[in-house]
This record gives structure tokens, sequence and C-alpha cells, in this order.
């Protein structure tokens, strides 16, 4: 299958040197330096599940240079997502489909904004990895997972083609019986521990060992419910309990990648994350003061790392 993978970060190294592994044609869509080095010395992915090299690797910055393509899998900040969606509108053939990976609720909407719904699916990834220099993807924890699915939840052919390529390339697929399900539940599990960990500068380890923020982390979490609720999508008690259970195997020193870029100054997704709790608390007349209390003691920082 011809893929590409808009935005060689963590989530998009790791998806993409497994997919490029198993054999299929993968263009990398990368910037600067990291797209220097991934162009001279491949793409390097460091990884307990095992390493591998995609060398030569078909990486550039401009998406319009390649064609004919099956797949993308969007792998870029919820920040950057409006105008990846305009670049990737101009490459789109009638059989191309396209993933969102992002973290956040909103990413169908964004994208089918400018692109055709017809193209997209509901998708989303667990994995915890990061860029450690440039070209090396460093997998740091989590069984790589990819959840995805059509937006109206039919089982299609499409759908059941690429349940077939994901679980090829060798990571946990699953292919959901309610897509916006998921994604909430995904939303929730990152929501509930990233901008507390940017707030506190603490790992995962150090939140849950105190009792006071795993009280805040369970308060945040049930404000998310009862906003998504508001919405119409139902997070189960057990859902919810599942969550903390998946944070609460997390590696002690384990840190979100919102809270890697607020620690290291640059731009983060606090608006796609606890930023849209906040404003979507507002527009549905719902109370979410643990949420506001966060997402308004960083936006100074937010604001400062954007300029």
């Amino acid at each position: 299958m011809n893929i590409v993978i808009y935005g060689t970060g963590g989530v998009g190294g790791y998806f993409g040197a497994r997919l490029s592994q198993t054999g299929n044609a993968v263009t990398f869509i990368a910037r600067g330096k990291h797209l220097e080095a991934i162009q001279k010395n491949g793409l390097q992915l460091k990884s307990p599940k095992g390493d591998y090299l995609v060398f030569p690797a078909n990486a550039t910055a401009n998406i319009a240079e390649v064609t004919d393509i099956d797949l993308i899998l969007v792998c870029v900040k919820t920040w950057q997502l409006e105008a990846a969606a305009k670049e990737i509108n101009q490459v789109l053939n009638e059989k191309t489909m396209v993933i969102s990976l992002l973290n956040g609720v909103n990413n169908t909407e964004v994208l089918g904004a400018v692109i055709d719904k017809k193209h997209l699916l509901g998708g989303l990834c667990k994995v915890v990895s990061k860029i450690e220099d440039y070209g090396i993807i460093n997998h740091i924890s989590f069984e790589p997972t990819i959840v995805f699915g059509e937006l109206n939840n039919k089982k299609t052919e499409r759908a059941l083609l690429l349940e077939k390529l994901f679980l090829n390339a060798g990571f946990t697929t699953k292919l959901a019986e309610n897509i916006q399900t998921e994604i909430w539940s995904k939303f929730l599990f990152i929501s509930t521990i990233s901008a507390i960990g940017a707030l506190t500068r603490a790992t995962v380890g150090e939140i849950m060992a105190l009792p006071q923020l795993k009280k805040m982390m369970r308060e945040i979490a049930d404000e998310i419910v009862a906003v998504a609720k508001a919405k119409g999508i139902y997070l189960s008690e057990i859902l919810v309990e599942k969550q903390f259970q998946m944070i609460e195997s997390q590696p002690y020193n384990t840190t979100s990648s919102l809270q890697r870029d607020m620690m290291e100054g640059k731009p983060s997704e606090l608006e796609g994350q606890n930023g849209t709790v906040v404003k979507m608390g507002i527009e549905l007349g719902v109370p979410t003061p643990v949420n506001d209390f966060i997402y308004y003691c960083l936006l100074p920082q937010e604001k400062k790392a954007r300029g």
C-alpha cells in the first residue's frame, strides 16, 4: 500500500517504520534537520518491540511530491491540523483514506471542514514515543496500538483492508464498534494526565504517589465524563476505571508529549486537551472547575511559547 505519514514525530515515526518494515511504500513528511537526517541516514526506530532502520527512507517536506496515495496517517500536533488538512486536500484521489492519530476529540471535524468526509475515518493511537535525536525515534513504553473505524461505525471493505494492513505491521489493532466512544476514552486518558503533569512538572509515578493529585486527576476525569454526556457520548464508570488502571500501569518516569513540550518551552496541545474541555463546558453549561484551574494556570506559558 502507498502510505504517507504526515508528521514524523514519535507517533508517525513509530507506526510509519513498522508499516515500512512489512513492505509498504511509506513516505515520511518531516521538516528541517529531522528531515535532513532521515534523508541521509534513514529513520532509526529504537523500541523494546525490536529496533528497525528504514533505509533508504522516502522523506520530503512537500506532500505534493507524492502521487497515487492510498492512506494518509495524520500525526502532527492538534494546533497544526488545519494547515495540514489544506496541504493534504491537494493530493487526494478517489480512493485515498485519511486517518488522524492525534490526541483530541475534534480532529475529524477540523479535517472535514477542508476535506470531503468520504476520505475520512476516525482514529487514535496509544504509544509513548518521542524524537530522541534528528532521525531517531525512541519508543519508550505502552503497547503500540491503533484504534480506528468508519465515522458511521460500519465494517466497510476498506476498513477491513486496513485492519489486515495494521495487524500485518505487528502492532495491536482494533476496528472499533463505536469510534467516537473510543476517541473520547483516549481523550479522557490523555487529558487526565497531560496538563497536570505539565503543571506539576512531575512524572506519572510521582503524581500517582500523592493522594491529593490522584484525587484531582479523578475530578478532571469526572468533568470530562460530564461534558461527553452532554455531547451524547456515554463513558461508563468501568471505562473510567480502565483508563486509571492504564495510567497506573505506566513506568514511574513516564511523561506526556504535552508535558514535555511545555517543559521545553514549545507550543503544546493544551488547547486541544484541557482547553477543549473548558470551552465545551462553557458551550454546554457543564461546570469544569478543575480543568479551568489547570488550563488557566498553564495558558500564560502556552501563549508565551506561541509568541
